[in-house]
């Protein structure tokens, strides 16, 4: 009886089971629900990473900064003329000009932050202007409008200037200098001789008649030989001269030097430090545009343009070479050993070389600015004649630099005399004149 119950239970458990497997067999949405769902995972998206902005150095002073990203003008910051103007030059030699730094009051409203800024020893966002930087030091850098100053006591911070000064020569050469028989007020030049302001300025103002007659003049003379206009002794003067004296170099050179370069005195020429010489003529008095509150017309921004200069500063320094010097030398593409005072240079009208007269002539682009080689040589030969016989110096280095590819030019040349020779350097030569037949 007990098997017999056995035997009906299992039979029967064992078609339930397999009528439950049938079922679940024939839904398949069935065994999914039983299944523990998961839920879909959102695809999270990345966000890019923004890259910190840089670190402003409110050390460095920018006026790229102020007037092209912030297209701030020059009047925002800067006061013509400034308060303390009579400070600086004393007497007749003072006059309206911007001789400081712009007041706090124009550097507040959006660096407020940085001069309250919790830096030891002081915020370095004053040592633009400030030397010291304490509250019981408050003496600012000399500014640099003012290089004619020569107070020893008054500290000049070096840099270097974003701008560059676009000055007409072109519009100044028959204006300036042309009735005026005082001394050039450059002195003995870089900031030499400007202690008082001279009484009779270049006279922009010249009479029609006078214009005519100083031009007819110069007409008659430039047919004889032409003179050095007397307008460019107002803003250049040769730079410690050599004059009567027997010292012709800067330094003693090294003994057995020979026809090796050395830097002689008379090589190089001043140029304006200051606003004394523009503002005789261009004040606010004289009606004469621009004015002095018209920064922007001569001071533009200068593109950065890399040019190679034929000067190496590792021979500047035992050459005794001061920072007027190295400025100088520094920017010079032409001719690296050129000497103004050398020889008949200053006997030559400076147009020769320098083509300021002409309107593509333009100081804020040294590509203008570059001496053309022809300028060397002339009617009378000088360095460039038609045979090597007639004496040219260069005649002689293109001769050597044909007969030995290593030679050196060194005539006028410091570093450029070791690369390859410039096309326009034989086609300077002027053709032999043919010989006459009799």
């Amino acid at each position: 009886m007990k098997r017999m119950i056995k035997r009906a239970l299992s039979k029967s458990i064992g078609r339930m089971f397999w009528s439950v497997l049938f079922v679940f067999a024939l839904t398949p949405g069935l065994s999914q629900a039983a299944a523990p769902q998961r839920r879909p995972q959102r695809v999270r998206s990345q966000k890019p990473k923004v890259p910190p902005k840089p670190k402003v150095d409110y050390t460095k002073f920018s006026h790229t900064t102020h007037i092209v990203t912030q297209k701030l003008v020059c009047s925002s910051c800067h006061k013509v003329p400034s308060k303390n103007y009579k400070e600086f030059r004393k007497g007749d030699a003072a006059f309206p000009d911007v001789t400081d730094f712009p007041e706090h009051s124009s550097c507040l409203s959006c660096h407020k932050e940085q001069f309250f800024a919790r830096e030891r020893p002081a915020p370095s966002i004053c040592s633009n202007c400030h030397i010291a930087v304490t509250p019981k030091d408050t003496a600012r850098w000399l500014f640099p409008s003012l290089g004619d100053v020569p107070d020893p006591k008054l500290k000049r911070r070096e840099f270097v200037s974003e701008f560059g000064v676009g000055f007409p020569h072109d519009k100044h050469i028959d204006v300036v200098g042309l009735n005026s028989t005082s001394p050039s007020p450059f002195g003995r030049g870089l900031g030499e001789g400007l202690s008082t302001r001279k009484p009779s300025p270049p006279s922009p103002l010249a009479t029609e008649e006078e214009r005519d007659g100083a031009s007819f003049a110069n007409a008659l003379f430039q047919e004889k030989k032409p003179a050095p206009p007397k307008s460019c002794p107002v803003c250049h003067e040769t730079y410690q001269p050599q004059g009567n004296s027997s010292e012709e170099y800067v330094t003693k050179p090294p003994k057995g030097i020979g026809d090796a370069f050395w830097l002689k005195k008379g090589t190089f020429k001043t140029i304006p430090n200051s606003h004394t010489i523009c503002f005789t003529c261009h004040s606010a008095d004289s009606g004469i545009a621009p004015e002095p509150k018209n920064c922007e017309m001569c001071h533009k921004f200068v593109p950065p343009m890399q040019l190679k200069v034929d000067f190496d500063p590792r021979l500047a320094t035992p050459m005794g070479a001061d920072k007027f010097m190295l400025a100088r030398w520094g920017r010079r593409i032409s001719a690296g050993a050129f000497r103004h005072e050398a020889g008949e240079h200053p006997d030559l009208s400076c147009l020769n070389c320098h083509k300021v007269d002409s309107a593509a002539f333009s100081t804020i682009d040294p590509k203008t600015v570059k001496v053309p080689v022809r300028s060397c040589g002339g009617p009378e030969g000088c360095h460039i004649t038609a045979t090597v016989d007639d004496g040219g110096a260069l005649n002689f280095e293109i001769d050597s630099r044909k007969k030995d590819p290593n030679f050196a030019c060194t005539k006028c040349h410091l570093t450029f005399g070791k690369e390859a020779m410039p096309e326009n350097h034989p086609q300077a030569i002027p053709k032999p004149k043919p010989k006459k037949t009799t």
